[in-house]
């Protein structure tokens, strides 16, 4: 960065024809005499402002991150006696904005959240802050997270916290972000990890770096053989090797109970020979292992598969992109050893509903933080976009969209924190069968609550919504891509029938109107 110098707004204005152009932003100046020409928008523009203070051009124009990306390169100074008035956000920081954080971080008090949450929160968004850039040009170019990345990921715990608590904290993870003990690690930080990956705003990003694991490992340490585990369980937490879960095939979706791949037994009993295919595999393309439900002589069964030459995997393209892996498999004579049965033999509809629960309320967790994040953008872009002299915000109905949003988004956010309640105080079998209903209810309120959201953020935005880069790109992003929320780890259709059923099995039959 050049040497910082003061200067007058009148010296400025000496600096405003082509070849020495300067511009004002909040109080401080920059040269952009050599960066004309590579504007993306054209040099003209540039220089129709020379000399001038552009904060209100660019705020209507430019998001904060542009500013940050080039003021090491372009600014040599300052306003003399004047100070900047719009805060630059830095990593790590919570915002201010009404709304834009969980209401704990919004100066309420909670029942549930304490310092210790505060701490990880911060240390965990910080951590984030760090890999947005790189998250976003990899969500651009269809990228998967690097193999160095997930290291660092699982090195730092960051991957663990988003797996829950469970005997491998203190044993296989000793470090978590905000320097947490293991000890006293629970469901409530596990829900701010995965809010705090969904703020990255690269949603096949995300998914790329949590949802494999965090659907597939599960029934790995909830059913796998204690060597099973011992081999396995370490290696994903610490991000040497990657896992997905493999149950949807392109005949199946949420009627689990007609798989077709199936796995018979060898002669000698000893193994499992494996053969079907597996479709919209999140994660599969780059999956290292593969927790797969298959059909054996005794019913539905889960196993975990390692990848050898007899797994192919090949990309499906979806909304979001190549980021997260999504894939096409097919196993091919896969020999399996009977020891990589997870749980049961023919019990495997149990793993994979108790696995269901924690899914959906994983992903109710991540649909509400892309829902925060882009009311955020909202509000933001409220205040500082004009439109026939007012700004957007001066406009009832923009009011009426936002109070619509926020609404919608704080009933879900509080019942979601009510069920993680309950999470705390149940065993993992408790979780899976009397949350089943509640969690399948949720998860179809907070994606109604994204389709609306998305819809009415949309509309504030306007052009600027459908353009992938840019003032709306995050909301671009989430219009394009919240449905995957609405299907994956089953329907809004599915979730709505599932909780009124489970709801029926305790329905009191001496209830009469």
């Amino acid at each position: 960065m050049p040497e910082l110098k003061t200067y007058t707004r009148e010296e400025v204005k000496k600096h405003s024809v082509e070849g020495d152009a300067w511009i004002i932003i909040d109080a401080e100046v920059y040269n952009i005499s050599t960066f004309a020409d590579l504007h993306p928008g054209g040099a003209q523009i540039l220089y129709e402002l020379a000399g001038k203070d552009v904060t209100d051009e660019f705020y209507g124009l430019h998001r904060q991150d542009v500013l940050i990306k080039y003021a090491p390169r372009l600014k040599i100074g300052t306003i003399a006696n004047e100070e900047p008035s719009i805060k630059i956000a830095q990593p790590g920081d919570f915002s201010t904005v009404p709304y834009a954080e969980p209401s704990f971080w919004m100066g309420f008090h909670s029942p549930y959240f304490t310092e210790s949450h505060t701490k990880f929160r911060t240390a965990i968004r910080k951590i984030y802050d760090g890999i947005k850039e790189e998250a976003q040009q990899s969500e651009e170019m269809g990228k998967a997270p690097s193999k160095e990345l997930y290291r660092m990921l699982g090195e730092e715990g960051v991957l663990a916290s988003q797996i829950g608590p469970g005997p491998w904290m203190g044993k296989v993870i000793k470090k978590l972000p905000g320097g947490v003990k293991p000890e006293e690690f629970d469901f409530f930080h596990e829900l701010i990890a995965h809010q705090e990956n969904a703020r990255l705003g690269a949603p096949g990003f995300c998914d790329g770096i949590s949802s494999g694991y965090v659907i597939g490992l599960p029934p790995v340490f909830h059913g796998g053989s204690d060597a099973l585990k011992a081999k396995v369980v370490p290696e994903v937490l610490l991000g040497r090797k990657r896992i997905c879960l493999a149950i949807t095939e392109p005949t199946t979706g949420s009627d689990v109970s007609s798989i077709r791949c199936s796995a018979k037994r060898t002669a000698d009993g000893k193994h499992f020979i494996v053969n079907g295919v597996k479709k919209w595999i999140t994660n599969g393309t780059f999956a290292d292992y593969f927790s797969v439900a298959v059909k054996t002589e005794k019913g539905i069964t889960m196993l975990l598969i390692e990848r050898d030459d007899n797994v192919e995997t090949k990309a499906i393209k979806t909304s979001y992109g190549a980021s997260a892996g999504t894939s096409y498999i097919t196993f091919e004579n896969v020999k399996v050893p009977v020891e990589n049965i997870l749980g049961e033999e023919g019990k495997g509809f149990f793993v994979i509903m108790a696995n269901f629960c924690k899914e959906r309320w994983y992903i109710c967790a991540a649909i509400n933080a892309g829902s925060r994040s882009v009311i955020e953008d909202c509000f933001k872009w409220a205040n500082q976009r004009k439109v026939f002299g007012k700004r957007l915000i001066d406009q009832p109905v923009i009011r009426n969209k936002l109070a619509s949003m926020i609404s919608e988004l704080e009933a879900v956010e509080n019942w979601h924190e009510n069920l993680t309640y309950q999470m705390s105080k149940m065993s993992y079998f408790e979780m899976a069968t009397q949350l089943l209903g509640p969690v399948a209810l949720l998860k179809y309120r907070s994606t109604r609550a994204a389709h609306n959201i998305a819809d009415d953020a949309s509309q504030i935005f306007g052009g600027r919504a459908i353009t992938k880069t840019g003032m709306g790109k995050n909301v671009e992003a989430f219009h394009r891509t919240y449905k995957f929320a609405a299907i994956l780890g089953g329907s809004e259709e599915i979730m709505a029938d599932l909780g009124i059923n489970q709801a029926m099995r305790i329905f009191p039959k001496d209830s009469k109107l």
